[in-house]
Parts: C-alpha cells; structure tokens; sequence
C-alpha cells in the first residue's frame, strides 16, 4: 500500500510530493528533489493499520 504525501522541500522550498510505503513501519532514505536535485533525507513511522505516525524531511 502507497500513499502520496506533499511537502515543501528544504534546500529550494518548493512543494512536492513522493508515494511513500504504508505497508513499512519505520524508514529512512534519501531521495533526490524532483526540482532542485539536491538530496533530502526522509524519514517516515506507520502504524499497523498503515496511517502515518510521523514524516519528517532534512537537508543533507
């Protein structure tokens, strides 16, 4: 199960969106801005019943 979730990027401020995994209950990963390319470390925790506890973004 995915979920789209907005936010706003921290190196260019600029909103944008990434489908995120429900079905893991805890992840860290970086991925690449889709506008400005510089990397965000994304962190993310989920319940059993797939609802998101917690989303958080940082600039590397």
């Amino acid at each position: 199960m995915e979920e789209e979730i907005f936010f706003t990027c921290p190196h260019c401020w600029q909103e944008i969106s990434m489908l995120i995994d429900l079905s893991v209950c805890q992840q860290t990963y970086v991925e690449d801005c889709e506008v400005c390319c510089n990397p965000i470390e994304i962190s993310y925790s989920t319940d059993q019943e797939g609802q998101i506890l917690s989303f958080d973004t940082n600039q590397l």
